[in-house]
């Protein structure tokens, strides 16, 4: 069995600690006194980001802490696992809702359990696999953006001291849905940082983050079946703890409308082939390089005569919304790289104005209860609000691949 955290810092981060460990001692006393006794909301916990998350408000020992996930299952081993952790403490007023944080009893708590000191919000569509079709796509920007819009105007009534919402690399530059949705969060949510103190952030790859490629190379091993990736993506990325701390530091420090990143240089971009190549080894065996999906799945099929060897395939990346590389900020923010040793900040990101934000609502709720709209629709109404989005569409989705 790999050691994943011994595996990511060997062969992924190339980190023995956390890039963001300076930072996070630094300001210890600052956090320290943003959270300790403080009431916490985690909306969307149960997931690797959120867990992550709470782990690190944990080491400041809130008063209280709730969280909200979809999952009851992710709830449950978040639990398990908080209650099994050296060194964390658990609030006596701890509690877990599964339930959506568009339903009405999660409103109920709010109103009734309220307010909160601090509100983080980890709900959303996180993967460009959620981009398939006019379904698929509507889904996304109703959980990234309508609903999103429901819980700020609410929050704006009882605001908390902090309120942060994760965001994504993938919102500079977008060519897929899902990060275009996630730069229309960002000015959704930046409109209301006059109101109360709003930060988010952009993210790296998160390695073994549930759902991920390299998690579902647990699964495919348990289940004795091939490994495959494309080989020609390159990312960055951080280890699940480095994840929590960057949310941590950007929800507590950061001013509002402050847009965290990980300062990262190109040279830590890692490719995912070599990633792979390294996992097979790192389990004892030696890649077996498939030309198919068919090939992968039949030499799997037949592992037990092929003594030391772990069938993977390898492709050209051909699917809809696919970026060859990862980028944080573009040209036109303003940054800071002095606050902080680990993180740059945008700082007084361009802002749409009201009327133009109520003016892409309105549209895009209209667009998306249209009986007939196609996906092509709704990227049009997309690009009239983001000028920069450049959509790149192949008519293939990665739910059509292995």
């Amino acid at each position: 069995m790999i050691n994943i955290g011994q595996f990511i810092g060997e062969y992924i981060t190339f980190r023995k600690q956390s890039f963001f460990e300076q930072d996070r001692l630094e300001h210890s006393e600052a956090l320290h006194h943003a959270i300790n006794q403080k009431s916490v909301l985690v909306i969307g916990g149960g997931g690797t980001i959120g867990s992550s998350f709470i782990r690190q408000v944990l080491r400041f020992e809130p008063a209280r802490l709730y969280v909200v996930d979809l999952s009851e299952n992710y709830l449950t081993e978040l639990t398990r696992d908080l209650r099994s952790t050296f060194g964390l403490r658990v609030p006596a007023d701890y509690k877990t809702y599964p339930i959506s944080f568009d339903d009405p009893i999660f409103y109920r708590i709010l109103e009734e359990e309220g307010p909160f000191d601090i509100v983080a919000n980890f709900a959303a569509h996180k993967h460009v696999r959620s981009e398939k079709d006019h379904y698929s796509v509507a889904a996304l920007l109703e959980n990234n953006i309508i609903k999103a819009v429901k819980l700020l105007n609410t929050l704006a009534e009882a605001p908390p001291s902090h309120f942060f919402c994760v965001s994504t690399d993938k919102a500079a530059n977008p060519v897929n849905i899902m990060g275009a949705s996630k730069k229309m969060m960002e000015e959704v949510i930046l409109s209301y940082s006059d109101r109360f103190k709003i930060t988010t952030a952009r993210f790296a790859n998160v390695a073994f983050s549930n759902g991920s490629l390299l998690a579902g190379y647990l699964e495919r091993v348990m289940k004795q079946q091939p490994l495959s990736c494309p080989a020609d993506i390159r990312r960055f990325f951080v280890s699940p703890e480095e994840s929590g701390q960057i949310c941590l530091l950007a929800c507590i420090l950061g001013q509002s409308g402050d847009i965290f990143f990980p300062r990262l240089e190109e040279s830590q971009m890692m490719n995912f082939k070599d990633i792979t190549l390294n996992f097979i080894r790192e389990m004892g065996y030696a890649p077996l390089l498939s030309t198919s999906e068919e090939e992968a799945r039949r030499q799997a099929a037949h592992m037990g005569s092929q003594t030391g060897e772990y069938p993977v395939y390898f492709f050209s990346s051909d699917t809809s919304g696919e970026k060859s590389f990862e980028e944080f900020y573009t040209k036109d923010e303003e940054l800071d790289m002095k606050t902080f040793s680990s993180l740059g900040v945008i700082k007084n990101a361009p802002r749409k104005s009201e009327n133009e934000i109520n003016a892409m609502l309105t549209n895009l709720s209209i667009t998306l209860k249209d009986a007939r709209v196609t996906k092509a629709d709704i990227v049009n109404v997309m690009s009239k609000f983001l000028p920069g989005f450049h959509h790149i569409e192949t008519g293939k989705n990665l739910d059509q691949k292995m």
